[in-house]
């Protein structure tokens, strides 16, 4: 019974989101303010009933309730019960259904903390946000409804996706999703204001932290996924270039376009409509994402495998929602004003600079996505676009945009003097050299242009630093002033500071471990030994174990430095008994910022075994710098300029305050 209370809370929270959809709107446009509250009550209604459903069918999973359809395909009685939760989105129809929940979420928090927006506008945005999910519950209970029953009821389950059953996987979707998601408040903004015809500074204020905080879950569900491919799928790559993987890099690549354009749109009041623009593209490209991932036209590891017609009915939101986004675009940007001028040399000309290699990247990265997939559909020909591709035309252009990076905050509004920010840059370029050269030689050497990329991650970073360091004026003032002033620097300032120095963190490793690693493929037994990144490995043995759910081989090598032991590590091969599939369990061992990589491979007829082994120099600080970039954003968002947005209308005249004049 409580599993039809689910399907029937998901009914009528459709039923809810049309009338969301629809009062409001008429509200603002007759100035009733009756009709436009609708829009709060509405969507925390909507948001509560979708809530309620994803817990019955969490529940479902976990007293593993095989009368149920979706929890007998993808769960099994014997799973640990982090993986039988996780199993509710760790196929199609559960992580729709997460999908439409985190979007009702954001609706919720946008009525939440949105009591300083002007009532026309946030009537108009959670309208805009219950369109949205319209769509998308309508899609689930016509498509891909999580609670159809069974008859008779099977005894046992079929299991989850074995690759799917780790913790990575358990956090890598949800983030993601409130990453896609999060942009969708972005996007209704933007309608929004296209419907008023009308757009301002406060209007980019009110954007900013929900641009923020999207960006902060997007980056932090790429780098889950980037780590949990690397360590669990046993092939010892960080990212592949994968059309999925692409899917969720491209929203990324243009919301940090979009977060810089909603700057310079809030302190200058300028890229007005290109800030709009940004809003449409960075929600129609999560979008796509979804319709790769559940369309069927992709094959990936990362994809679900679904009928056409789930699909067709996606492609179908896609024309609308991005097809008439644009086409409203079209019709209301030549009446926004474009906004300020400023010289091309000025803190905003940076920022644009940044924007178009972002926006380029996007097109370059969309491209190679799905070019295969438009030829095939047209001509039957197969192509692939891999790596190579990708990393000239995405590597070229992002190194214009690093050397860029560290000049933003040295340029004045309006109009910077690039002469001032070379003299202040030049200590941090000269020392990120001879870093680069440093690191370098302590790697025995490589291929020379691998110091220029090197020396231009550490020059990212001493930018950073730099910025923070002239802005509290060390060298100038005392210390104990200096020291003064840098505390009080505002949060956003340090976020800055920490989201860039973080992607310098994120290039030095890239650089590092693909010019430096090592890579060896042989044919073990006992006893024997092989040698990686100044290490020795000897394979002890293979043993035999049982988890719940699965059986593996496990075996175990021990890592000698200088004829001394430092480590060991178990390296397996897992079958899943109940979907007979086969995973490979790698075994990873960390030095400082690098890693040692084991991976089993195929038994021989002689009873040897093939073994991998990577070197992995510096890898770690790939990921590093995601987190540290994250908490750059999470820093900028506990600013209190940017959490409250624009601030209310006093009722009465106060004196102006330093904060106020800042």
């Amino acid at each position: 019974m409580i599993i039809e209370l689910g399907h029937y809370a998901l009914v009528l929270a459709l039923a809810t989101c049309l009338v969301v959809s629809i009062l409001p709107v008429i509200g603002a446009r007759r100035g009733d303010a009756a009709m436009m509250a609708v829009a709060t009550t509405g969507t925390y209604a909507m948001f509560l009933l979708i809530g309620f459903s994803f817990a019955v069918l969490t529940y479902g999973y976990v007293v593993s309730d095989f009368s149920v359809q979706n929890v007998y395909e993808n769960s099994h009685s014997l799973k640990p019960m982090i993986y039988k939760v996780s199993g509710v989105w760790g196929n199609h129809e559960g992580s729709m259904l997460l999908w439409v929940l985190i979007l009702a979420f954001f609706s919720a928090m946008v009525a939440f903390f949105g009591t300083n927006l002007p009532d026309r506008l946030k009537a108009n945005v959670l309208a805009v946000q219950a369109w949205i999910t319209t769509a998308f519950t309508l899609f689930i209970l016509l498509t891909s409804n999580p609670f159809i029953r069974l008859s008779p009821i099977p005894a046992e389950g079929q299991d989850l996706n074995p690759v799917l059953q780790d913790i990575g996987l358990a956090i890598h979707p949800p983030l993601l999703y409130l990453g896609y998601v999060g942009f969708s408040v972005c996007f209704s903004f933007a309608i929004a204001a296209l419907m008023d015809g009308r757009i301002d500074a406060a209007w980019a204020r009110w954007v900013r932290p929900w641009t923020l905080a999207a960006w902060v879950f997007l980056t932090a569900g790429i780098s889950m996924g980037s780590y949990w491919a690397y360590y669990e799928l046993g092939w010892g790559g960080w990212w592949f270039w994968d059309p999925v993987e692409n899917a969720s890099f491209m929203p990324w690549l243009a919301g940090t376009a979009l977060l810089h354009s909603a700057l310079v749109m809030e302190k200058r009041d300028a890229l007005k409509i290109w800030t709009v623009l940004l809003a449409i593209i960075a929600f129609s490209l999560s979008l796509l994402g979804t319709f790769l991932v559940r369309s069927g036209v992709l094959t990936s590891v990362h994809a679900f495998a679904t009928d056409p017609t789930r699909g067709v009915f996606i492609l179908g939101i896609l024309v609308i929602f991005i097809g008439g986004a644009f086409t409203l675009f079209a019709l209301r940007a030549p009446m926004l004003k474009a906004g300020g001028l400023f010289q091309p040399i000025s803190r905003e000309g940076a920022l644009v600079l940044n924007n178009l290699i972002l926006t380029v990247s996007t097109a370059s990265v969309l491209i190679g996505t799905l070019y295969p997939l438009l030829l095939e559909t047209l001509t039957g020909e197969k192509i692939s676009v891999g790596p190579p591709f990708f990393n000239i035309t995405f590597g070229l252009l992002m190194i214009p945009l690093l050397l860029a990076v560290p000049f933003g905050p040295f340029l004045a509004w309006k109009r910077g003097d690039l002469l001032a920010a070379l003299q202040r840059l030049y200590v941090a370029a000269a020392l990120s050299l001879v870093l680069g050269l440093g690191l370098w030689y302590a790697q025995n050497g490589g291929p020379v242009m691998a110091v220029a990329g090197l020396a231009l991650a550490f020059f990212v970073m001493g930018g950073a630093i730099a910025d923070l360091w002239y802005r509290a004026g060390f060298g100038k003032h005392p210390l104990s002033t200096a020291w003064s002033r840098l505390k009080g620097l505002p949060r956003s300032a340090f976020g800055t500071a920490l989201a860039h120095f973080g992607m310098g963190v994120t290039v030095l490793g890239v650089v590092a471990v693909t010019t430096f690693e090592t890579e060896t493929v042989v044919e073990m037994k006992p006893g024997m030994t092989a040698e990686a990144g100044g290490y020795v490995v000897t394979f002890d043995g293979i043993r035999a174990a049982t988890g719940p759910n699965y059986t593996e081989d496990q075996g175990h090598f021990t890592i000698r430095e200088g004829g001394v032991e430092v480590a060991d590590v178990w390296s397996s091969k897992r079958l899943y008994t109940a979907r007979q599939m086969p995973t490979t369990e790698a075994g990873i061992v960390t030095f400082g910022f690098s890693q040692l990589y084991v991976s089993l491979g195929d038994p021989m007829a002689d009873g040897g075994i093939v073994v991998r082994i990577w070197w992995k120099p510096w890898i770690l600080c790939i990921w590093y710098g995601t987190i540290v970039m994250m908490a750059g954003g999470i820093v900028s968002l506990s600013d209190r300029r940017l959490r409250v947005g624009a601030p209310k209308r006093a009722k009465v005249a106060a004196k102006p305050t330093l904060e106020a004049a800042e």
